[in-house]
């Protein structure tokens, strides 16, 4: 699938049908959760996986402060994004809830309130050199973006694959299709912006090689983000499966080529430590 304007990409992105549609919900067997065991192992990771997507919200807010953000096909397709992302992390919560691991009422105010004040700072940081950059910088946050669902959905596939727990499969699948669509949106207008801009293509790869860390970490707690990592990928074959389906597929981007740094910094954490209790 190729595209050659962002108004395309955006035009195939608007005719993706929802897939966690209320009937979606409403036909997951929710009574038989707790049927099957699910490994408490997992409930950090699935703690961290809700989390971070009820978070985007706030990045949705950080990016509409730059000119990405304010670009209006970029800005179309955060608006559906934002509330999809949204509802990743409510399925999660239910389904943690079912599975007989409570939740506070509130979990979503608590979670914005946990982020530390060094990462907001960071963040005005980063926003305000975007500003400075300008339009240059779409192809970083596109890369970025591209490279965070890529990574996101290799790991709801992990997981699923690991817990083997029926249901939550069954949501997990659903969120992948979702997760899989934002993917080919942001791969799909960071190949046009880089492919446009030797600037942009050495701005991007700079600033990923040097910068780039798991999603959800900063706004999460370090010792939480290296659980999930260790929980899913830490063994060899966690390790290739990120470097085969994530590492290798942002290697095609332009400029990107030969680029290893997803596959380092996994690679990295998951020889730091093993998995434990948070």
């Amino acid at each position: 699938m190729s595209f050659e304007t962002k108004s395309e990409v955006l035009k195939w992105y608007e005719k993706q049908p929802r897939v966690l549609t209320k009937d979606f919900v409403a036909a997951i067997n929710w009574e038989a959760v707790k049927d099957y065991r699910l490994d408490q192992k997992f409930v950090p990771v699935l703690l961290y996986m809700r989390d971070v997507e009820a978070l985007t919200d706030m990045y949705y807010e950080e990016l509409r402060r730059t000119p990405t953000g304010k670009d209006p096909v970029i800005s179309k397709f955060m608006e559906r994004w934002s509330v999809e992302e949204q509802t990743h992390g409510e399925l999660l919560n239910r389904f943690l809830n079912e599975a007989g691991f409570e939740t506070d009422d509130h979990w979503q105010t608590q979670t914005r309130k946990a982020v530390s004040k060094i990462y907001t700072f960071n963040t005005y940081l980063v926003t305000t050199l975007t500003n400075l950059v300008g339009k240059r910088f779409t192809a970083t946050h596109m890369a970025f973006g591209a490279i965070h669902e890529l990574s996101t959905t290799q790991g709801y596939r992990r997981l699923a694959q690991l817990a083997d727990h029926p249901i939550l499969s069954q949501i997990l699948n659903g969120i992948i299709r979702e997760e899989s669509a934002h993917t080919n949106f942001y791969r799909s207008v960071a190949r046009i912006e880089l492919k446009n801009s030797a600037i942009s293509q050495k701005l991007a790869r700079f600033i990923v090689k040097h910068f780039w860390t798991p999603v959800g970490s900063g706004a999460k707690s370090g010792k939480e983000s290296n659980y999930m990592i260790n929980a899913l990928f830490g063994c060899d074959e966690g390790l290739e499966w990120i470097d085969r389906n994530v590492t290798q597929r942002i290697q095609n981007l332009p400029g990107f080529d030969n680029l290893s740094k997803v596959t380092d910094t996994i690679r990295e954490i998951t020889s730091a430590q093993n998995p434990s209790s948070v």
